[in-house]
């Protein structure tokens, strides 16, 4: 099949009320647990409402790098899904072969560049064209608690490291698990993302991370969040290992385990089982990276197409993401919080105010960054080569000191 760019003018052809009898979109994502399953029917439900077939390609994985491969399989065959869940850089990487459509008309109409956050626009636009769609704003330097754990062992929310181990020593001796962990690279990863920034704080993270700087890759904070992780290391359960995040988050649902260390569509699974922010759980955030926020935004990237009717159905698709109503309806669900700017928080539980809140704080004071576990401070190939250290570390394959240096070699091979 020849690929050819959807360009702005044929967009603006191609009203949103003209599309709504369009034959559908064909959806590549990697929602599959519980919550993540409710929060996107909302989103089919809202383009059947519109007329709009939804055709559904699940690929598993919480990190999304699975389907990623079937994406590129499917790209490389000619035969592209007309819609796809894409996270950071990987837009970029995309976008700079040429593969996806170009949203500048509909993103013009709409008024996307007043409500979009600057740091979000960084990854929906290419060469100034906008090619994806913010769904949302998920922070990663989250704890979930167990509130009946907590009252049963009299603990507060810990507010420093040293308290933080306290609890988790509390839970343990109790005969609990302390932290619920899913031995996964990327869940690794999203842990020792928060640890990092707790050591070292923005400049840390921002030198190492982001600008990769060899002597904070390799220096002493990078040696202490090495440290750290293997204190967590020794709160886990023998039967970690493989376990995907929602059984994790399952486990303090079910009153297994006291805390999780997790993004924020962990909530999701608790709103699914029934469970109210404030009450039966808990959120804050990961102790010493208060003030800070770690964030990525799920997107749905437009990829080219040569149907008509497709062209029609991903622009239909793009409008509803980007809706107000879709963002609430959407957001209320997943656990995260919504990638426009202008949206009240009047229908969010104490969790998603508290989010929509710091999110704001954290743009304001210069502490809002995109996480480095989930593709938003630094292209695939190092991220990947961070995982790779992160995870053997924590297997035990290397000691802090060990891992910090073998940080700088990965790094500096990645690049």
């Amino acid at each position: 099949m020849r690929m050819f760019k959807l360009t702005g003018a044929a967009v603006a052809l191609m009203s949103t009320t003209a599309m709504v009898h369009a034959d559908g979109v064909e959806v590549l994502h990697w929602w599959t647990s519980g919550g993540e399953a409710a929060a996107l029917n909302v989103l089919k439900s809202d383009l059947e409402g519109q007329g709009v077939g939804w055709t559904d390609m699940p690929v598993a994985g919480g990190g999304g790098s699975d389907a990623m491969t079937v994406l590129r399989a499917r790209v490389t065959a000619g035969d592209p899904p007309t819609a796809v869940q894409m996270l950071g850089f990987a837009i970029q990487d995309w976008a700079a072969e040429g593969a996806l459509a170009d949203l500048n008309a509909l993103a013009a109409e709409q008024g996307w560049d007043d409500v979009v956050p600057a740091a979000l626009q960084n990854f929906s636009k290419h060469d100034g064209s906008w090619v994806s769609a913010p769904v949302n704003v998920h922070s990663t330097n989250w704890v979930w608690a167990n509130t009946a754990i907590m009252e049963e062992l009299g603990l507060a929310q810990p507010t420093s490291w040293d308290e933080f181990v306290a609890a988790m020593q509390a839970a343990q001796d109790a005969g609990y698990v302390a932290l619920a962990h899913g031995g996964q690279a990327w869940q690794e990863a999203t842990v020792f993302d928060s640890i990092a920034m707790g050591v070292g704080g923005p400049d840390f993270y921002q030198a190492a991370f982001v600008d990769l700087d060899p002597e904070a890759l390799g220096g002493a904070d990078m040696v202490e969040a090495f440290k750290r992780m293997e204190t967590l290391r020794g709160f886990v359960d023998d039967n970690f290992s493989g376990r995907d995040w929602n059984l994790a988050s399952a486990m303090v649902v079910n009153g297994e385990a006291l805390f999780q260390i997790m993004g924020d569509w962990a909530k999701g699974e608790f709103v699914n089982a029934g469970q109210t922010a404030g009450k039966e759980f808990q959120c804050f955030r990961v102790p010493g990276s208060e003030g800070t926020v770690t964030f990525n935004s799920d997107q749905f990237a437009m990829f080219n197409v040569t149907d008509k009717d497709a062209m029609g159905a991903q622009v239909t698709m793009a409008s509803s993401v980007m809706s107000p109503e879709f963002q609430v309806a959407f957001n209320t669900v997943k656990g995260s919080v919504p990638a426009r700017t202008d949206i009240s928080d009047a229908e969010f539980d104490a969790c998603g105010k508290l989010g929509m809140a710091q999110l704001a704080e954290a743009a304001a004071s210069g502490g809002l960054f995109g996480s480095m576990a989930h593709g938003h401070a630094n292209p695939p190939a190092v991220q990947n080569a961070m995982y790779d250290v992160i995870t053997a570390h924590f297997n035990g394959e290397y000691d802090a000191e060990t891992a910090a240096s073998e940080m700088v070699t990965a790094v500096e091979l990645a690049q």
